[in-house]
């Protein structure tokens, strides 16, 4: 076998083609990885753009076979290893081509599809560069080819269009210049070690061998093994006393954070945690030959382990103040505060500042947060801005008022900091309810009721409260006549619930979700008197519960939210033109799969707007991808209907068509194939609301047995007598198969038949179903299952489809193979038995994919 280094233009250039064997899995790379590759391609834009010397990123590997004989001059390549990479790196390349054609950039979308994408004299198979698995290769070819169905469901046609959106919002800010940098980045600075076979080696043999073997060292282990390589005179008592104190305090995983934060906050504000070693080991390799110095650089790292576990475990925090705010960003989950966290405890411990300014200096962090969580702004480049800020706070004497001024400059952009003005906005508009992390959405209406300083708070600790919707989801024709009576001209009651529902002013927290469910307000206003909450109380004193009730509601607590969290520096207010809900619009039409349509209505819902915002702004806005899958709540294209640019034409219904989505005689394009506001959100990678999965175990039995009464219960008070016995029968059966039922936590208490997956090294959950029992829906959760083994292999997915297909009642629409689809739960009446079958197949599915799990799978090799 040879190695050589190689960029990915130089590895597909000629005549040649990689081929993906049959025995490899699917391509599985889904947004996380495909954003991590991005952040990458996109620092390594921004040196360029800046004149910065831009060193090569490595990728990573692949390990190829020549195929013999090379047949018309074409030689083709075996990819024994690295499809994943290989395949969305081809992925990029074609969004990219795309984008220079929608921009009329004909020369340069031209040299990609001719240079990079496809072999121009072949025909055939033999035309494309790469050639995946035979379950990818429509998706693949769909998208080269251009066809209308590029871009759909699967995990390629996802990455497709995540590029394509990541390109267009890129170059919406950046421009021609900075398209051209991406070209560059990808085609000539991405290093990968190209490895290549021997004619006659076996190369299924090199797959298992690649595939089978360990886990391999971590990058703090690397480097403990480099630092102590050079101490062979004082290493064992530093190991001793220093390191593996450190070690025992932090554990594997914290450790590993550890040195990634050393680099960050020592200002290095581009280190990535894929590459701490050799980050490390270039910082360190002036000291190799002096143990005195490597000696302080473990002890420093030691003493930021204990300032560490003070940021994990707020709890360990002496001064009041400070450990009160690290708590609130330690509930607000993730990892964005840690870089400047741990920075001002260096400052604090080394008495260069108080602990009421380190604190002060987190809450304006905090604020950033949820200003911009309010906002309805994207946290891309979050993570960013906080890894600055240690580099930058260096030379500066004030903390708290530095971070304060270094997050208020910027008016605009990724990074913009929302005023007061925005945030009012914001809180009487945004479908707060979609925004962010559900523990995120959590701990905001947490402050807010903490903000009502009740002599005897609530201990949230020990209260199990979930968000609730004042005004429900799924209202009862009583609300949809209250909302009736404030409907203006061309208003209808349900914009009116669509506009408000899932608003910062509708919604609230509380114990009693159950019994809330969607009962009309006067019985709510009875729950709601009792609670202990200051803000339920607030509500249940109104007299009724409209669009009036909940902006007057909304306005009250933006004052709250504006006292709360200070926002930047007056001067700094928001000076784009442009709205930012629209940004929010395109994304959402560039992460539609292809064979998906939406209404306008979903679309004003998912921004906080008007449908007929939404509408003027389709029509006005030149060259808007994919507007003409908007169409009327009924399903029909708008009268007036306009193309947004100059490259099409005609009627859009025959691209529809096109596309996979047929049209009745009436002209209205197949239901199954909508997709609503919760889907659209789940598209754009917000959290999946708690109704969605099941509840975290907890106290076991006794919660089981009142959540199963509580389903039965529903499911007999608003399905019939047969769709009741048999969904229960079914369920039954499910049991005896060796499953149990699962239950959320939300107000219309759902079920979920779980599957407890027992393996030689681990342990999950799967299930195939979410059962609402009052909305009379059953969802198929394809958005979880394909994060989960066997599922995560598409093909399964599309099996288990197929069968629910073939059920009488259940239409399933390919397009959402990646989200939740669902049929009326009334199926069960008649077809219990066929649906049983098919819940027999899923059993048995996972149980013949347990055993067929490889020996490598061991978590802990």
């Amino acid at each position: 076998m040879q190695a050589r280094e190689i960029t990915f233009s130089k590895l597909v250039q000629g005549e040649m083609q990689l081929q993906v064997p049959l025995y490899q899995r699917t391509y599985s790379w889904e947004k996380e990885q495909l954003q991590q590759l991005w952040d990458d391609v996109g620092e390594l834009v921004e040196d360029r753009l800046e004149g910065r010397p831009a060193a090569a990123h490595f990728l990573g590997s692949v390990v190829l076979a020549p195929e013999k004989p090379a047949v018309g001059g074409l030689q083709r390549w075996i990819v024994v290893d690295g499809q994943q990479r290989l395949t969305t790196l081809m992925l990029a390349f074609i969004a990219l081509r795309d984008r220079h054609r929608e921009r009329g950039a004909k020369k340069k979308a031209d040299r990609i599809h001719d240079l990079m994408l496809v072999n121009s004299y072949q025909d055939g198979i033999g035309h494309y560069r790469l050639l995946p698995t035979q379950a990818d290769r429509d998706a693949f070819t769909a998208c080269i080819d251009s066809l209308p169905k590029a871009g759909g469901p699967g995990n390629v046609g996802a990455a497709y269009r995540f590029f394509l959106g990541a390109l267009t919002e890129g170059e919406e800010e950046g421009g021609e210049a900075w398209v051209d940098a991406v070209e560059t980045a990808l085609g000539s600075l991405l290093s990968i070690v190209a490895i290549t076979a021997d004619e006659g080696d076996n190369v299924y043999r090199i797959f298992e061998s690649i595939n089978n073997t360990g886990v391999g060292l971590s990058q703090s282990d690397l480097l403990r093994n480099y630092l102590f390589m050079y101490l062979p005179n004082r290493g064992e008592w530093i190991y001793r006393n220093l390191w593996l104190p450190m070690q025992e305090l932090l554990g594997p995983a914290r450790l590993e954070l550890l040195v990634w934060l050393d680099l960050v906050v020592g200002g290095n504000s581009r280190a990535k945690q894929s590459e701490i070693y050799r980050d490390q080991k270039k910082r360190l390799e002036p000291l190799s030959g002096d143990e005195e110095a490597l000696k302080q650089e473990i002890a420093k790292l030691a003493g930021r382990a204990e300032r560490l576990m003070r940021i994990l475990e707020p709890g360990t925090e002496t001064h009041p103040e400070l450990r009160e705010i690290l708590e609130r960003l330690s509930r607000w989950s993730g990892q964005t505060h840690y870089p400047l966290a741990l920075y001002l405890l260096d400052r604090l411990d080394a008495g260069r500042i108080t602990a009421p300014e380190a604190a002060q200096a987190l809450a304006y962090a905090e604020s950033y947060m949820v200003r911009r969580l309010l906002a309805g702004l994207s946290t891309t480049g979050n993570n960013r801005v906080f890894m600055e800020l240690p580099k930058e706070l260096e030379k500066e004497e004030s903390p708290a008022q530095a971070v304060r001024r270094l997050l208020s400059r910027n008016k605009s952009g990724p990074r913009f900091w929302p005023g007061d003005d925005d945030i009012r906005r914001a809180i009487r508009e945004r479908p707060f309810y979609k925004s962010g992390r559900s523990v995120q959405r959590f701990q905001v209406l947490r402050r807010l009721e903490e903000s009502y300083g009740a002599s005897e708070p609530v201990d949230f600790a020990k209260a199990r409260l979930t968000i609730e919707h004042v005004l429900p989801q799924q209202p009862a024709q009583q609300w949809y006549d209250l909302l009736a009576e404030e409907a203006g001209d061309g208003e209808s009651p349900v914009e009116i619930h669509s506009s408000l529902v899932h608003t910062l002013g509708n919604l609230t927290l509380s114990g009693d979700n159950a019994r809330l469910s969607n009962h009309p307000f006067r019985r709510k206003q009875e729950i709601l008197d009792s609670s202990a909450l200051r803000m339920n109380q607030r509500i249940a004193a109104e007299p009724r519960w409209g669009r009036t009730e909940i902006l007057a509601r909304a306005d009250d607590l933006a004052d709250r939210a504006l006292a709360l969290w200070p926002g930047p520096l007056e001067g700094a207010a928001h000076t784009d033109d442009e709205w930012p809900g629209w940004k929010e619009l395109r994304a959402a039409l560039l992460a539609m799969p292809t064979g998906t349509w939406t209404t306008y209505g979903d679309l004003a819902a998912l921004i906080g707007t008007h449908a007929i915002s939404v509408g003027n702004h389709l029509g006005t806005r030149r060259g808007l991808y994919g507007a003409y899958r908007v169409l009327t709540a009924d399903g029909r294209i708008a009268d007036g209907f306009r193309w947004p640019d100059d490259q099409h034409s005609g009627d859009p219904r025959v691209l529809l068509e096109a596309e996979g989505i047929p049209f009745d005689t009436a002209g209205r394009a197949r239901r199954a194939q909508r997709l609503d506001t919760a889907e659209l959100a789940a598209l754009l990678g917000r959290d999946v609301s708690a109704e969605a999965t099941p509840a975290p175990g907890g106290d076991a039995d006794a919660e089981r047995h009142t959540a199963a009464a509580r389903f039965e219960s529903l499911l007999r008070e608003n399905q019939t007598a047969a769709t009741a016995d048999r969904l229960l029968q079914v369920l039954a059966v499910w049991e005896e198969q060796g499953g149990h039922r699962a239950y959320g936590a939300a107000n219309e208490t759902s079920c979920f038949p779980t599957l407890e997956v027992v393996g030689a090294f681990d342990t999950r959950t799967l299930w195939p179903l979410a059962i609402y029992p009052v909305t009379g829906t059953v969802e198929v959760v394809f958005q979880h299952l394909k994060r989960r083994p066997p599922f995560d292999d598409e093909p399964l997915r599309r099996e288990l489809m197929d069968r629910l297909n073939q059920i009488s009642g259940i239409d399933l629409a390919e397009a959402k193979l990646d989200l939740r689809p669902s049929f009326p739960v009334e199926v069960f009446a008649d077809h219990g038995a066929e649906i049983a079958g098919v819940m027999e197949w899923f059993v048995h599915t996972v149980a013949l994919a347990e055993a067929r799990r490889p020996l490598a799978e061991d978590p802990t090799r």
